[in-house]
């Protein structure tokens, strides 16, 4: 049997990048997929005729995150659709960079709201609809399992990005903190955190020969990572082979968090 037969999972953000390969792998693993996006349909409808045309389940989502009502929408269509809700993967984010000085309160909230904010609301959400669902129709030994997508910016500063690093180290604590409080329900929350992954949001760092060496020089491991890195991870967590896993955050990052800089005694 599928590691996730029977599983419904919402994955936020899912029209591309690390979203659109979590989605890709949770179908695979056997789960029906809630494809959110907030603003690329195309993408989203595309993602769910492949799953289909795959013999999986699949339907695409609009909603933003980082709006409470439209969070609870999101819910409602995958429980309307599919019954029941058992997986989140809250992967929704955005950058708005600049120094300091220059940074904008729009885009310092508008980071936060998404990143932070959205991960809060949709955590919630999964929390409240976990404990109404009947413990006899659980496909797992868990009631749910939230996975908040994070990075290695949760624990590595990072200059000229004090939103998102800001809103990164939140999520450390909301995944921490919310796992000792929902853990005697057995609702397991557990956070990934990618290093460099070869995605179109960060595509100046690796399009390029010479910006992919610059880029390797911060990755032990020696190479970029693939979107498929963090599904594989996705996976894993959402299943029951992680069942006794809950308030950790995995680093999907070839040592990037292993600070580089001091391979030499810095």
């Amino acid at each position: 049997m599928s590691a996730l037969a029977g599983h419904t999972a919402i994955i936020t953000g899912a029209s591309s990048g690390i979203g659109l390969a979590v989605a890709e792998g949770l179908a695979g693993a056997g789960a029906a997929v809630v494809i959110n996006y907030r603003s690329d349909e195309d993408s989203a409808n595309s993602l769910a005729e492949r799953i289909g045309e795959r013999g999986g389940r699949a339907i695409a989502v609009q909603a933003d995150v980082s709006q409470e009502q439209e969070v609870g929408r999101l819910f409602d269509a995958a429980a309307d659709a599919f019954g029941r809700i058992d997986v989140l993967v809250s992967n929704s984010g955005v950058q708005k960079d600049a120094p300091v000085a220059d940074l904008s309160l729009d885009d310092w909230n508008t980071v936060i709201d998404i990143n932070l904010t959205g991960q809060f609301l949709c955590a919630r959400e999964a929390v409240r609809r976990f404990r109404s669902q009947p413990e006899s129709a659980r496909p797992s030994r868990s009631a749910g399992t939230i996975i908040a997508m994070s990075s290695v910016h949760e624990l590595i500063p990072w200059a000229g990005h004090v939103n998102y690093a800001a809103a990164k180290g939140g999520v450390r604590m909301l995944t921490r903190t919310l796992a000792q409080e929902v853990a005697p329900d057995r609702i397991r929350v557990n956070a990934i955190a990618p290093g460099a992954i070869r995605t179109p949001i960060n595509q100046e760092a690796w399009e390029t020969p010479e910006a992919l060496e610059k880029l390797l020089r911060l990755i032990p491991y020696g190479r970029i990572g693939e979107p498929e890195d963090v599904a594989r991870a996705a996976v894993w967590l959402a299943s029951d082979e992680a069942d006794y896993v809950t308030g950790t955050t995995l680093f999907v990052d070839g040592g990037m968090s292993l600070y580089p800089e001091f391979r030499d005694n810095g």
